[in-house]
């Protein structure tokens, strides 16, 4: 069982910048591919970034793209979401998830995902 805690989550002004970070307890987080998710209209949680079990293959959506970057530091069993040049329509409380797979992957689908963290508010002012 894989429980994690995500922390770094606040106020910031648009253009500004903050890094949420995400941390797993268990000893096979290098097993886990991990995503960031956040509540969206028609969706319980929409898909933000992805990366694998090593980092080799990330995924953004497009509305973040170019904007957030998402990266993992296995030996300290965490995930990260850098997050710049943030807009009002970011903020959101994200979502930290994990699957484990065999397979260095990229999961997309929040259905996907096994274990889910409580979450961090981003508020993001104009």
């Amino acid at each position: 069982q894989v429980q994690l805690v995500e922390s770094g989550g606040g106020l910031v002004q648009a253009g500004g910048s903050l890094r949420l970070s995400c941390v797993a307890s268990g000893r096979t987080f290098s097993s886990h591919a991990m995503g960031w998710f956040r509540p969206a209209p028609g969706k319980e949680r929409e898909f933000v970034a992805t990366i694998s079990r090593s980092g080799g293959v990330t995924r953004y959506a497009d509305s973040v793209k170019d904007r957030f970057t998402m990266s993992r530091d296995n030996a300290k069993s965490s995930v990260y979401l850098q997050m710049n040049s943030p807009k009002p329509e970011d903020t959101a409380v994200y979502y930290c998830a994990g699957r484990r797979s065999a397979l260095a992957i990229a999961v997309t689908n929040d259905y996907e995902y096994a274990y889910w963290g409580q979450g961090t508010q981003v508020t993001v002012s104009s």
